[in-house]
């Protein structure tokens, strides 16, 4: 086959990429590229001149560049992009006609009067036969809808699938009857199982509907469900950081006490003395600021039915009435349901709040590593310097001195 193909995929390819309108999710490149892959598996089947192939390959890239002037009429506005660029690039007048002719047969209600026609009209609805109909029916219900042609309900989506399926279209190709039919019956099946699905949760939705007007916002719902999720999550962190620190600490001074500070009372280790305090010290401060990271503020713990009317208490939080009646409780939430930016207020309370709690406690960790580290380090060098300096070998070297003096 000649270099016509590269130069027309090339062609296409930008053409589609750069002119074509983003609401195209279905006619669009990738649409292209399917129905080129679908036709190449079709020629394999064939028996035509290696120049009607070309010719097809040609077609099932050009049949949707039309797309990039409208949708109307849009395959003779592919016919005429066809024959201006292969007019260009010097095609054969005779094989140009058997293109554009090609390209009209893809219209929706044309019926295929030759071979080439039938194996274009099959590889422009291969979609019928693939695993991935439903996804892309979806991207050409949306298409029909953002380019203000049609919006379909799901129903109405459904059942006119279901239409084409049974009643609108055919494979004319021997190849596709045989592999592709059996596919399509399957994406049939499936459509009408939907049906049926949709059925029954039509009641469902109907009595959704009643209350819809009334409940929250899915959207405000999703966010603060999140953002709530996202708050108890940094302070389960929080809190798991600061129970590293008092274990390792505990860890620590517990070895001190029984390993490093018995050996102190020996007079020959007396240099190990201020290593010793440096290092405690700056343990149990690691220590006390991870507690205070993870202890808890106790509130009052009561309200007053003034505090509910005027929307000054948080009813979602635990410590704002801990110390309420069942029945006072239950008829402060009666009065917040019934308002329903109370409980959006009560919401951003809750999440304001839990947000002051998170930043102290991040502060006193980020207190508590530094402080740790510091100490760790102060620590291992104090031990270096007091080996070196004060250490039993330079105790016995300045003993030597003297003796010797």
């Amino acid at each position: 086959m000649s270099n016509i193909l590269d130069s027309t995929q090339q062609f296409v390819t930008d053409l589609l990429t750069n002119q074509l309108d983003n609401k195209f999710l279905y006619h669009n490149l990738r649409h292209t590229q399917r129905v080129v892959k679908s036709t190449k598996e079709l020629l394999e089947s064939c028996s035509l001149s290696d120049k009607d192939k070309e010719v097809l390959l040609l077609v099932a890239w050009l049949h949707d560049t039309g797309y990039t002037k409208g949708t109307k009429n849009h395959e003779e506005s592919s016919c005429e992009i066809a024959e201006d660029f292969l007019t260009k690039e010097g095609y054969n007048a005779e094989e140009l006609e058997k293109v554009k002719s090609c390209i009209l047969s893809t219209k929706w209600n044309a019926t295929p009067s030759n071979e080439m026609e039938m194996i274009i009209r099959d590889a422009d609805s291969s979609h019928f036969a693939q695993s991935s109909y439903l996804e892309t029916s979806d991207l050409l219900r949306e298409e029909l809808k953002l380019l203000g042609l049609k919006n379909y309900s799901q129903k109405e989506w459904l059942e006119l699938n279901i239409q084409v399926f049974r009643t609108d279209h055919q494979y004319y190709t021997d190849f596709a009857k045989e592999n592709w039919l059996e596919k399509k019956d399957k994406n049939l099946r499936k459509l009408i199982k939907d049906k049926k699905s949709e059925k029954k949760l039509a009641k469902k939705e109907k009595l959704k509907a009643q209350f819809k007007s009334e409940s929250p916002d899915r959207g405000i719902q999703t966010l603060y469900r999140v953002t709530l999720k996202n708050h108890i999550t940094l302070s389960d962190i929080a809190d798991t950081k600061a129970n590293i620190l008092l274990s390792v600490n505990a860890i620590i001074i517990s070895l001190a006490l029984s390993n490093l500070i018995p050996k102190l009372d020996n007079p020959s280790n007396d240099y190990l003395i201020y290593p010793t305090v440096i290092f405690v010290f700056f343990s149990v401060v690691s220590m006390i600021l991870a507690v205070l990271a993870t202890r808890p503020n106790v509130t009052s713990g009561e309200f007053t039915k003034d505090d509910v009317k005027n929307k000054n208490v948080n009813l979602l939080f635990f410590g704002n009435f801990h110390k309420m009646a069942l029945s006072e409780y239950e008829w402060a939430i009666q009065e917040m349901l019934k308002d329903k930016d109370y409980i959006y207020t009560s919401l951003t309370k809750d999440l304001y709040f839990l947000g002051i709690v998170l930043n102290r406690k991040y502060s006193l960790l980020r207190w508590t590593y530094t402080i740790f580290m510091i100490g760790m380090i102060l620590s291992v060098i104090a031990f270096a310097v007091s080996f070196k300096f004060f250490g039993p070998d330079r105790k016995l070297e300045l003993l030597s001195q003297v003796l010797v003096f």
